[in-house]
């Protein structure tokens, strides 16, 4: 059915809009922005680009802000169950209102064919520009990944560079090394590199520093987080979000403003380690580093996980990686071409000798790790009737 993209309402916009595609073209988004920077100010921009830990790194940083009482946009994405969750304004999800607001201006100001060549992602990275405008400071979430990321289309002031390591192959390199410059590439002014599981990483960086003082003739700053037991965190954050948080003061520290550590205490961190009940945890971690992170918060334990993976995703590495913790495996059904065959995950689970289970029935005595991306968790959410996120 055809649309005019004119007339249409948010909603049946993003209907029509490329969710996911084979190759990125930076020029749409480009000449997009080039548009809209006549007519808005951005404010103090800092991006967030890395494989694991944008997500919480982003909601610490721009919680904080809020509750210093700076006016504070945080986007991210994907989102779980409501698209909202992509745009946080001052502590609330985007409301509806202001969604469709931004929506209508950008409607107006675009050409009919900008409107049709928009990806899902880059639209709504401009939404989230459009919504920014006069605040304080953005905060910003790459997508994919960094260089050719729609979020980079703008100048960052200050780039945050979470835990890197392999995923999405086929976009940004074969090896940590090129993933992490592709990343690192779209630094513009000071990067701050937080923990790093990989040496290849700091390497990298020194060599990115190096191409753009050469093809940008800009002397980036480089600052390196090599301490991550600083800080006296509270102890219901996960080992990874303490590590994310020491990347947060740290990046509070450059921007001079005062630690209160209290303040990040009543944070909410939708999907990241988060304790449902007290015998269900969800996590949208979704590969090999993920998993790691994940298997220490269980040590010692042995837990039903309810699971699925995207074909693309090395899921077999990441249940060997969780092997040690894993009772037995919940197969959660998800709807979605990308989602692997189910013949295929269960031979896996098999090789590794993993009892497996088609029905998701939740028993009070035993605990349960529902994990595998974000689909997994939205779609556990749906099928236990979960609408509050508090």
């Amino acid at each position: 059915m055809q649309v005019d993209l004119k007339k249409a309402t948010l909603e049946e916009f993003l209907e029509h809009k490329t969710l996911y595609y084979d190759k990125i073209d930076f020029t749409i988004v480009k000449s997009s922005w080039d548009l809209l920077s006549k007519k808005i100010t951005l404010p103090f921009v800092i991006h967030i680009v890395g494989t694991n830990g944008k997500g919480s790194t982003g909601r610490f940083l721009a919680h904080y802000l809020h509750k210093k009482d700076y006016k504070v946009l945080h986007y991210s994405s994907p989102h779980i169950m409501k698209f909202n969750e992509r745009i946080w304004i001052n502590g609330n999800d985007v409301s509806d209102e202001n969604l469709q607001d931004a929506h209508k201006f950008l409607q107006e100001l675009y050409p009919i064919d900008l409107l049709s060549k928009l990806t899902y992602f880059e639209y709504t990275t401009l939404l989230a520009f459009y919504l920014s405008k006069d605040f304080d400071y953005l905060v910003l979430e790459a997508g994919l990944g960094g260089e050719f990321d729609a979020t980079n289309v703008v100048e960052n002031n200050l780039s945050l560079i979470t835990t890197i390591g392999l995923d999405h192959q086929s976009f940004l390199g074969n090896t940590v090394s090129e993933i992490a410059a592709t990343k690192m590439r779209s630094v513009d002014n000071k990067m701050l590199i937080g923990y790093q599981v990989f040496d290849e990483v700091i390497k990298t960086a020194y060599k990115v520093k190096e191409q753009i003082l050469e093809q940008r003739n800009r002397n980036i700053e480089i600052i390196e987080i090599k301490e991550f037991e600083k800080y006296n965190i509270n102890d219901k954050f996960a080992s990874y979000l303490k590590r994310n948080l020491h990347l947060v003061i740290t990046c509070l520290n450059e921007l001079k403003i005062d630690i209160d550590l209290t303040l990040f205490d009543d944070v909410k961190l939708f999907g990241r380690c988060q304790k449902l009940r007290s015998n269900i945890t969800i996590d949208v971690g979704h590969n090999p580093l993920a998993a790691h992170v994940i298997v220490k918060e269980f040590e010692n334990k042995k837990i039903t996980l309810i699971y699925n993976s995207y074909k693309d995703k090395d899921y077999e590495e990441v249940l060997k990686i969780l092997k040690p913790i894993i009772k037995k495996i919940i197969i959660i059904p998800l709807e979605d071409k990308r989602v692997v065959e189910k013949k295929s995950l269960l031979k896996v689970i098999e090789q590794l000798n993993l009892l497996s289970d088609d029905t998701i029935k939740i028993d009070e005595n035993e605990e349960y790790l529902v994990f595998g991306s974000f689909l997994v968790v939205e779609n556990f959410l749906t099928l236990i009737g979960y609408d509050d996120k508090s």
